[in-house]
């Protein structure tokens, strides 16, 4: 029984390192996932913590793996454990049981598992911890406690610092499909196997005060001006499967008209990715024009690819910079840090750095 707890407490703590380390790569990535289930649930009051909720749950997963392994404080974190699993388990099972949600993010963007699985997993860890919860007095260690504490803060501070790391340059590891090498029209090529979404219309409105909901192929028989229209939902029937790695990628100019085309097309060019302006918005400014200034020494296009409004892009519209519009959702995936330099060759992605990497990135290509 001993080494069986001891294989089970090995297992167990090196997974929870692994699950953290991978979302401490890119904890843009969890905080985006908890967006979601926020915005499922209705509760968009807690988007703007949702950063600071993904570093604490990121250290935190670390850290009650490397406490495990060391083996001191065993009833405090066993049950710590169990007291995570079960919250992991009610997640995994929600995005599986309701369809609401395609991936938990438990493992990040580099080890994509369904619902299904990612609910699995966590039944599996449940009964463990759960094994290890009731044994605890038989784990041991030969690692003193003041030892194991040390380590565990030390933890804390490393794992916390390496997030704010990525958070300005990057991560260091890109499992993203606007990775440096990648070709954005071939991540955009359908699978022979692509099955689309299966979707319906659901379209709400009122008539004399009461709400009423209809789909496409159903409209009342006596719909008329009486119907007020209120929302359209696009409810999901049945879920697709292997799907592009990048579902679209769209640029239009000021104008409305979609350049994309226009632009994969140019042999090199440099794209500046940003929703909004850098908090450092001086430096990042006095680098953009730079760039400018670099671009137009080699005869190589620059624009600058936003999801911002015509009034935010007044402080740059002196600076004779081509404007391109993109969706947001979109940048947030391809540029993990506002704002991010791609440096293209038609639509390969030769490299990418953070603004606050200009000094280091920007060089010819």
């Amino acid at each position: 029984m001993k080494q069986a707890l001891l294989i089970i407490r090995w297992l167990v703590g090196l997974l929870f390192i692994f699950s953290g380390l991978v979302k401490v790569n890119d904890p843009l990535g969890l905080t985006y996932k908890m967006q979601e289930f926020f915005e499922v649930w209705g509760w968009f009051a807690l988007d703007k913590y949702a950063l600071y909720l993904a570093i604490f749950m990121n250290v935190l997963e670390v850290v009650c793996g490397v406490a495990l392994l060391l083996g001191q404080r065993m009833k405090f974190v066993t049950r710590l454990l169990l007291l995570l699993i079960i919250f992991f388990t009610f997640l995994t099972g929600y995005a599986f049981l309701s369809g609401k949600i395609k991936t938990c993010g438990c493992l990040g963007d580099c080890l994509p598992l369904t619902p299904l699985q990612s609910f699995l997993k966590d039944i599996v860890l449940l009964v463990l911890i759960v094994l290890l919860t009731i044994n605890y007095k038989k784990l041991t260690s030969t690692i003193k406690l003041r030892v194991a504490d040390m380590l565990s803060l030390a933890c804390v501070f490393f794992f916390t610092g390496i997030q704010w790391y990525v958070l300005n340059h990057l991560p260091f590891h890109d499992c993203l499909p606007y990775k440096v090498g990648n070709n954005i029209i071939e991540q955009m090529q359908k699978p022979k196997n692509y099955v689309p979404d299966s979707t319906t219309i659901i379209y709400q409105y009122t008539k004399n005060g009461k709400p009423i909901a209809f789909d496409q192929n159903n409209f009342p028989a006596d719909f008329d001006s009486t119907y007020i229209y209120v929302n359209r939902i696009d409810k999901l029937v049945k879920k697709g499967s292997n799907e592009p790695k990048i579902i679209s990628f769209n640029l239009v100019n000021t104008n409305g008209v979609d350049t994309t085309n226009a632009v994969f097309s140019l042999p090199k060019y440099i794209m500046v990715l940003s929703n909004e302006y850098p908090s450092n918005y001086e430096k990042w400014h006095t680098d953009l024009l730079i760039t400018k200034a670099y671009c137009q020494k080699h005869q190589i296009p620059l624009f600058y690819v936003t999801s911002q409004s015509d009034e935010a892009l007044q402080k740059i519209a002196s600076d004779s910079i081509t404007i391109l519009k993109c969706d947001a959702t979109l940048i947030k995936t391809a540029a993990r840090v506002n704002a991010t330099y791609f440096l293209m060759k038609q639509a390969k992605i030769v490299d990418k750095f953070s603004f606050e990497d200009f000094d280091k990135g920007l060089h010819e290509f």
